[in-house]
């Protein structure tokens, strides 16, 4: 097996292992990873534009990720209100509820984030970014991921 593959298939193994593990500990709450992803950016940012929120999203593709905002705002998750000034701009503000949500998730979060922490002890995870940001920055995942980044 060439080196790239064996890179490619480790990194695939880690992002589903990591999904997995994500899924079980939001399963209670009864949400996903892209409507956790979608609560934890309203609550660093307060209020989006629907286009600001697809900007930011890693979890999902394209700029406009209206299906999945239907969901937190079904759920009651999330407030969607119309601009008095242009109705085709919609603010995205998170609900007490999702507020709250938000909250439990970004615990949930932390956890993993130790999980990933003890793993990468004594690494070198600098090199292992540099490698990942040199393959997926030209690419729509990696230009959102360094949007947030960049706040």
């Amino acid at each position: 097996m060439r080196k790239a593959e064996h890179l490619r298939l480790a990194i695939l193994a880690a992002q589903r292992e990591g999904n997995r593990l994500l899924i079980q500990a939001l399963k209670p709450h009864g949400i996903t990873p892209s409507q956790a992803e979608v609560l934890r950016l309203l609550q660093q940012h307060s209020t989006l534009s629907l286009n600001g929120l697809g900007q930011l999203l890693v979890c999902e593709s394209g700029t406009s990720p209206s299906r999945l905002v239907e969901r937190v705002v079904a759920a009651g998750l999330v407030e969607r209100r119309t601009d008095s000034g242009d109705r085709r701009y919609v603010h995205l503000t998170l609900t007490p509820e999702g507020e709250r949500l938000a909250t439990e998730v970004a615990g949930i979060e932390d956890s993993l984030y130790a999980a990933l922490d003890a793993a990468g002890e004594g690494l070198d995870t600098d090199a292992m970014l540099t490698f990942l940001h040199n393959f997926i920055d030209p690419l729509p995942s990696g230009a959102a991921l360094n949007k947030r980044l960049d706040q």
